[in-house]
């Protein structure tokens, strides 16, 4: 680390636990006998050449610090783990996407060694161990940023040279209190630099799991909890969002090295896992009856009468009437006034960086009868 990084950490650890002001409180990692580059002319910047970006998880979780918010019980915490035994055996993350193998820091900092046990054997189902577990280290304790956290972290990278992926969850468990009389956007901007530090200087992707208030707001970035500090010194923001007894969820992605986009994935309760699906995201946040007549209305191309829709669907006349007008009045579809209605067209995101694989191709309309997919326990199969 620098001289100029360890400054910057101290005063970001500082202001985590006091403000800005306070005394350096922590031991940071020591220097390392080489130091990077700080300082550059735009000429040499022009003719520089950087190694590529280190990807876990291509077009979603690159180095740096990647903070996933997402209601209480929604399912992030499951969503961790599927990501991080990809990375750690090398297979598909999320059903489609390659991922290079490499070792796994997984700080489950709310779950016990019991569940974390629980969990695994549910993903790997009846499968045998696959290569690469011995690399993927759970520690169900670890120090705060201001207790010699950040020290930990660096060591044990400095240590492990191929581990590609950290999981943080929970934020709240590494951060540490904060005193009231600190600035709470610098205290939040702080933790998140403190860690994107020891991520930036190994090359590593941090996924810190974090919460989403109660409030909605037309930017998922602005409901994430706390100050805009947190999303202000991240790399990547992602947020989690699934309908209570729902399997589907969206996965909502913003950075500075990955293209704006929002993901549909199908949480599967019965073996843990999440798989990528096929189609706009937006089209898995609507109920099912209205799901089947968007499929059905960009399916045939065109516009369609409610009569024809009812027929199609064996749906009541009066059900799929009322049910047009108002996914029109909700701007989920649009009609020329003659009483015909069409499906918006679907505009895919062009990735900035890497695209995502397609992922399940099967009917969207599946309905889970799964329970309530929470975060924690896995009782009966249910999230």
């Amino acid at each position: 680390m620098t001289p100029e990084d360890r400054a910057y950490a101290r005063e970001m650890v500082d202001a985590v636990v006091d403000g800005p002001a306070a005394p350096v409180r922590v031991a940071l990692p020591a220097e390392p006998s080489q130091s990077r580059r700080t300082s550059w002319t735009a000429a040499d910047l022009l003719t520089a050449e950087f190694p590529a970006p280190r990807w876990a998880v291509p077009g979603i979780l690159g180095e740096g610090l990647n903070l996933l918010g997402g209601p209480p019980k929604v399912g992030k915490s499951w969503l961790a783990l599927d990501l991080a035994l990809a990375v750690a055996t090398g297979g598909l993350a999320l059903g489609s996407v390659p991922v290079e193998q490499g070792e796994v820091l997984y700080l489950a900092l709310e779950d016990p060694a019991r569940r974390m046990q629980q969990r695994l054997r549910v993903i790997l189902a009846d499968r045998s161990v696959p290569v690469g577990l011995d690399g993927f280290v759970v520690e169900t304790t670890w120090e705060t940023i201001s207790d010699g956290g950040l020290d930990h972290l660096d060591a044990w990278l400095t240590e492990h040279h191929g581990c590609r992926l950290v999981v943080v969850d929970v934020l709240a468990r590494v951060r540490g209190p904060v005193t009231s009389t600190a600035n709470q956007y610098a205290a939040d901007y702080a933790a998140i630099s403190s860690l994107k530090l020891i991520a930036d200087r190994h090359g590593v992707a941090f996924l810190v799991v974090h919460h989403t208030r109660k409030s909605a707001a037309d930017d998922f970035v602005d409901e994430i909890s706390g100050t805009h500090g947190l999303a202000g010194a991240s790399d990547t923001v992602l947020k989690l969002r699934r309908a209570r007894g729902s399997a589907d969820a969206v996965l909502q992605v913003t950075g500075r090295d990955v293209a704006e986009a929002e993901h549909a994935l199908r949480l599967d309760a019965s073996n843990g896992t999440c798989r990528l699906l096929a189609g706009p995201a937006a089209d898995y946040d609507l109920g099912d009856t209205r799901r089947r007549i968007v499929s059905l209305l960009r399916d045939s191309g065109g516009s369609l009468t409610p009569k024809v829709i009812a027929e199609r669907l064996g749906l009541e006349a009066a059900t799929a009437r009322q049910t047009v007008r108002r996914m029109s009045l909700d701007g989920q579809l649009t009609t020329d006034g003659s009483g015909r209605y069409t499906a918006p067209p679907v505009f895919p995101v062009t990735p900035v960086t890497v695209s995502l694989p397609l992922g399940d191709t099967s009917d969207s309309s599946h309905q889970s009868d799964t329970s309530d997919m929470g975060d924690r326990d896995i009782e009966g199969g249910s999230w």
